[in-house]
């Protein structure tokens, strides 16, 4: 979608800074990564994503739809934009389709308005104001909301609203069980005789462990993926026999979710494409709910076994 109006989108081979910055240009506009990366679960060193973007006068944006301001809060490490889905865990719900997007004040944006001459110009749809001059640090959000919000018209309507802000009383409750109930799934997977590997940061053997610890204090949300053995036809297998959990792509949901990418988001793609994504046939995402661990882990025992 970005290209088509004039964005020329990069992809980095890592999550590293050094990765990123071979990307940079004088066009750059912004390095963009989540907080946790889904499906993948990794966590990229924000603040050192951050030093290395504000050296090249570039703002970092990130997506922190996963963990929530409950678990991290990129703004304290030096992020200057931070977005959510609150369709996901902020919502809590699935009712709702809705987005926010935080500016944490930090980014200068005058200094670099070489770059951003939208921010430092006069803006002619608006009285000719320049947001640097009229609202300071606040200059970004001020012109998202009155001509990017304005222009566009996405705006919540009042009962969807209602819905998200309804969520969002139970939030830090409710982030507190996905992360109890994922870090038992986790471990129970991890020494299970059909499951080949587990990705979770929150385990000790994954390679995003300390990073965890840093950006989420060891707790980094509900979402984790796995490589169930007997490759696409017993993740399949597997897919149609649960009960407990919802057959959705959706994620952040109080109730239990799973997805099998080679057979339903992924499966227009050919194997080639599949394994650039990061999609193998094996591949199983789980978004760990809030219901009883007994009762998410049997129903993952029994289609465990119905695929074996």
């Amino acid at each position: 979608m970005l290209p088509k109006l004039g964005i020329d989108v990069r992809f980095a081979d890592g999550d590293s800074p050094d990765d990123l910055a071979t990307h940079i240009d004088e066009k750059t506009a912004g390095v963009f990564c989540e907080s946790i990366g889904n499906p993948a679960g990794n966590i990229p060193d924000m603040a050192a994503i951050a030093d290395m973007a504000h050296s090249h006068g570039v703002p970092v944006i990130v997506d922190n739809t996963v963990p929530t301001p409950a678990l991290c809060r990129p703004v304290e490490f030096g992020c200057d934009i931070v977005l959510h889905s609150m369709t996901k865990y902020m919502g809590g719900h699935g009712n709702s389709i809705a987005g926010i997007l935080v500016d944490g004040g930090i980014f200068d944006w005058e200094k670099h308005n070489e770059r951003f001459y939208m921010f430092s110009t006069p803006e002619p749809s608006y009285h000719g104001v320049v947001f640097t001059d009229a609202m300071g640090p606040a200059a970004y959000i001020a012109r998202a909301r009155v001509v990017a919000l304005r222009n566009t018209g996405s705006a919540l309507s009042p009962f969807n609203a209602f819905l998200v802000l309804q969520g969002l009383q139970t939030l830090s409750l409710r982030m507190e069980r996905h992360v109890d109930n994922a870090m038992a799934v986790a471990k129970h997977l991890e020494s299970h005789e059909q499951v080949e590997w587990v990705t979770y940061p929150g385990l000790e053997s994954s390679p995003y462990y300390e990073l965890a610890q840093k950006y989420t204090d060891g707790k980094p949300a509900a979402l984790l993926t796995f490589g169930i053995k007997g490759g696409f036809d017993a993740g399949v297998k597997f897919y149609d026999e649960l009960k407990i959990f919802k057959r959705l792509v959706n994620i952040g949901d109080t109730k239990s979710l799973a997805a099998h990418p080679a057979s339903t988001t992924h499966r227009q793609l050919t194997p080639e494409e599949q394994q650039a994504a990061g999609v193998t046939p094996e591949t199983i995402r789980l978004c760990i709910g809030i219901e009883h661990i007994d009762d998410i882990l049997e129903d993952i025992e029994q289609a465990l076994a119905a695929a074996r």
